[in-house]
């Protein structure tokens, strides 16, 4: 019969460590159940009376509510929502979409609001703004210094303004009117060093002998008998609606 050799002290030591260790896990995991097992009973100790106010309430809400829905409407709405949850899905990835856009979008829009910024900064200090204030001013007069009825006639005639706005922009009329200006500046001029007695009519007579001054009368004369006629009205290109034969009528009427 053999007999077994007897542990060593160094093998017993270690069979000791690891029972030691084995245990206090042991240990530590019961301590930390327990520790569960007092915090679940905590939250139930708590959530229960809440859990109680709520079943309450969804009582009291249920018995208001038994007359008016039953449960084949509940039934119904249950099967609407599971046959528009494609719908809801869908309309929930625009949704996400969207909001990954608008994210994007961001420092665009942060960029595009300081150039604004800095465009209507430069504008105030150019004096766009005073000078936008001032025109409303001249509006706000002109509105109030006109009739409904001043206002009406001037609409009917607006076409007439504009067209004749638009005939004194042409180069040679434009050229006419500075030459005028330039005149009546020397004349100014002139009158400065003029004597006091006004010229003889010999004296005129004299200076009708320049071919400018007799070319200049002649035209003068032609403007005048061109616009002496004050009762004839706007042009006849401005006036709607006038038989040709009308305007042949008028045309002899005042030839005769």
């Amino acid at each position: 019969m053999t007999i077994a050799a007897p542990a060593r002290p160094e093998e017993l030591e270690a069979k000791i460590d690891a029972l030691t260790e084995q245990v206090a896990f042991l240990a530590e995991e019961a301590r930390l159940a327990r520790q569960r097992r007092e915090m679940w009973s905590e939250l139930q100790a708590d959530a229960m009376p809440i859990a109680g106010d709520v079943l309450q309430v969804v009582e009291r809400e249920l018995e208001e509510l038994s007359a008016d829905v039953t449960l084949a409407d509940l039934g119904d709405l249950l099967r609407r929502l599971i046959r528009v949850a494609p719908i809801l899905d869908k309309g929930l990835r625009y949704l996400e979409m969207g909001a990954e856009l608008f994210g994007d979008m961001m420092p665009l829009t942060e960029h595009a609001v300081d150039v604004a910024t800095d465009r209507l900064v430069t504008l105030d200090q150019r004096g766009y703004f005073t000078f936008a204030k001032s025109g409303l001013h001249v509006v706000d007069r002109v509105v109030t210094g006109f009739s409904e009825e001043e206002v009406e006639a001037l609409g009917d005639n607006v076409v007439l303004i504009l067209e004749t706005v638009k005939e004194m922009t042409q180069p040679e009329i434009m050229a006419v009117v500075y030459r005028m200006i330039e005149a009546v500046q020397r004349q100014q001029h002139e009158m400065e060093t003029e004597p006091d007695d006004p010229p003889s009519m010999f004296q005129l007579i004299r200076r009708m002998r320049d071919p400018e001054i007799r070319r200049g009368m002649s035209r003068a004369l032609n403007t005048l008998r061109a616009v002496s006629d004050v009762d004839t009205g706007p042009p006849r290109k401005f006036v709607a609606n006038v038989e040709p034969e009308t305007v042949e009528q008028e045309n002899d009427e005042k030839a005769s």
